[in-house]
């Protein structure tokens, strides 16, 4: 994947492919795929990160029984997956008393695929835990809650819940971990697009001497770009900016630029 740095400028060239470090969108109304036919470029989709299950032994060092638990918080789909995915592995059912306090509605509602919802007591916030304090508050004397998360951890939650004296267990039952991306290894795109910064991370593990040469940087979010800089990436397309606050924006405008059309 390249052999020298080349100054930016030298870089405003035509793109003809694209590679998204993402796994392809199953909805068929994606914006990348109208992106794709306005500006006559090729896309291509591949996860450079992987999420994965801990294993049973890993678990089981924790000597943790997840039935010793009333309350269980999610904070992403993922979690709700692996938990109810390790419950089966060990053959554990939850009682139907067990209560959950979800980050948001979109999460709560996903419990459906592993729960029948109307039979459970479930909480959810708006954008965030602390919307539901309240039930927090309400039912933390004598609830023993759990807190799903991954080697990555869930700082703010945990900060959260500290700072309302709600007792806790945070257990790690899942992963995120660099994609294994040597079948790319002889592959050159005209662009990258990396959504965060675990993104940029495997990338220099897969590839330790990439250098960028002419292919163009596009980053999302400004944690993403401090890791992107780290490595001397030279970043030309960024987002959200006031000009542009989606990453499909700021591409397409860049494209229409170098493109030409």
């Amino acid at each position: 994947m390249a052999t020298e740095n080349i100054a930016a400028k030298d870089r405003q060239i035509e793109v003809k492919s694209i590679l998204i470090s993402q796994p392809k969108p199953t909805s068929a109304r994606s914006p990348f795929f109208d992106l794709e036919e306005r500006r006559k470029v090729k896309i291509d989709w591949r996860p450079f990160i992987d999420v994965v299950a801990v294993d049973n032994k890993e678990f089981r060092r924790n000597r943790i029984n997840l039935e010793d638990f009333t309350a269980i918080i999610m904070t992403s789909k993922n979690a709700i997956d692996f938990f109810f995915k390790k419950c089966e592995d060990l053959k554990i059912t939850m009682p139907t008393s067990t209560k959950y306090y979800c980050k948001t509605e979109v999460i709560a509602n996903y419990l459906q695929k592993y729960i029948v919802y109307r039979k459970r007591k479930i909480f959810y916030g708006q954008k965030m835990l602390e919307d539901i304090l309240p039930a927090f508050d309400r039912f933390k004397e004598g609830e023993k809650f759990l807190l799903p998360t991954s080697n990555l951890g869930s700082v703010g939650v945990v900060e959260f819940l500290k700072k309302n004296d709600i007792e806790f267990t945070e257990l790690k039952m899942f992963e995120t971990v660099s994609s294994d991306l040597s079948d790319l290894s002889n592959i050159t795109y005209d662009m990258l697009v990396f959504f965060n910064p675990l993104g940029i991370k495997s990338l220099f593990e897969n590839f330790p001497d990439f250098k960028q040469n002419k292919t163009r940087i596009a980053v999302f979010g400004h944690h993403t770009k401090e890791e992107a800089e780290k490595h001397n990436l030279i970043i030309d397309i960024m987002s959200p900016t006031p000009k542009s606050p989606s990453i499909i924006t700021a591409i397409d405008e860049y494209l229409l630029e170098v493109n030409g059309k």
